[in-house]
C-alpha cells in the first residue's frame, strides 16, 4: 500500500478517535432524559434528515420503535407522500407539513439528523427549518445531532450535539457517521432501552 494510502486512513481514523473524545456527553445525556420522559408521557419522535442523513433517519426509526419502544417516524419512509408534498406544495414547507398533518404536539419531539443543520439565510436546508419552526410552535421538544456550527437546529434546540469539525475535506462524512453512533449510543442506554437487541441476546 502506498504512503499516500495509508496517510488517508489513519488521517481518517485519527480524527474519528478525537472527535470521539471530545463529544459533548452532556448533551446527550440530555437527550436520553429527555426522550426518556418523551416515552413516558406517551410522545411521538419524528426524525428528519436530507441525503445521507435521511437514510440514518430510518434507521434510527426502527431503533427507536424496536429497542427503546419510543413511537417513531420518519417523513422520508413514504416517498409517496413526501414527493406528492414536494411536488404539490415544495420542498420548503414538505416537512413541516407533513408534521402539521401528524398533529405534533407539546407531548413529541423532532430528532434532526444533519450535516449542516439548516440555514434558511443561504437557503441550505430550508426544509428542516420551518420544520423545526412548526415543531416550536406546536410546543414540541427539539434534539438533533449535527456538524459544523450546527446551524438552525443548534440554535433552536433543546439539546444537540455538534460533530466537532476537525478537517474542512471531513465534514460530511464524520456527521454523518457519528450521527448513527451516537444514537446508537442513546437508543442502547439502560435508561431507555426496553428490549435485549438479537446478537446481545445469544449466548
Amino acid at each position: 500500500m502506498s504512503d499516500d494510502l495509508r496517510a488517508h486512513i489513519s488521517g481518517y481514523l485519527d480524527e474519528a478517535a478525537a472527535i470521539c473524545a471530545r463529544l459533548d456527553q452532556e448533551a446527550i445525556a440530555k437527550m436520553v432524559a429527555g426522550l426518556v420522559s418523551l416515552r413516558a408521557g406517551n410522545g411521538r419522535l419524528f426524525f428528519l434528515g436530507v441525503g445521507g442523513s435521511a437514510a440514518n433517519a430510518s434507521h434510527a426509526v426502527n431503533d427507536f420503535r424496536k429497542i427503546a419502544n419510543v413511537e417513531s417516524y420518519a417523513p422520508t419512509d413514504n416517498v409517496a407522500e413526501l414527493t406528492a408534498r414536494i411536488n404539490d406544495d415544495g420542498w420548503e414547507s414538505a416537512y413541516a407539513r407533513w408534521l402539521e398533518a401528524s398533529r405534533i404536539g407539546p407531548r413529541d419531539a423532532v430528532f434532526v439528523l444533519s450535516v449542516g443543520g439548516g440555514d434558511a439565510e443561504r437557503g441550505v436546508s430550508a426544509n428542516l427549518v420551518a420544520a423545526i419552526r412548526h415543531a416550536r410552535a406546536a410546543g414540541a421538544r427539539v434534539y438533533g445531532i449535527v456538524g459544523r456550527d450546527g446551524g438552525y437546529t443548534a440554535q433552536a434546540a433543546d439539546a444537540c450535539v455538534i460533530v466537532p469539525t476537525l478537517s474542512p475535506h471531513t465534514v460530511t462524512p464524520h456527521t454523518e457517521a457519528f450521527q448513527a453512533v451516537i444514537w446508537h449510543l442513546i437508543v442502547s442506554h439502560p435508561a431507555l432501552a426496553a428490549n435485549r437487541m438479537k446478537w446481545e441476546s445469544i449466548r
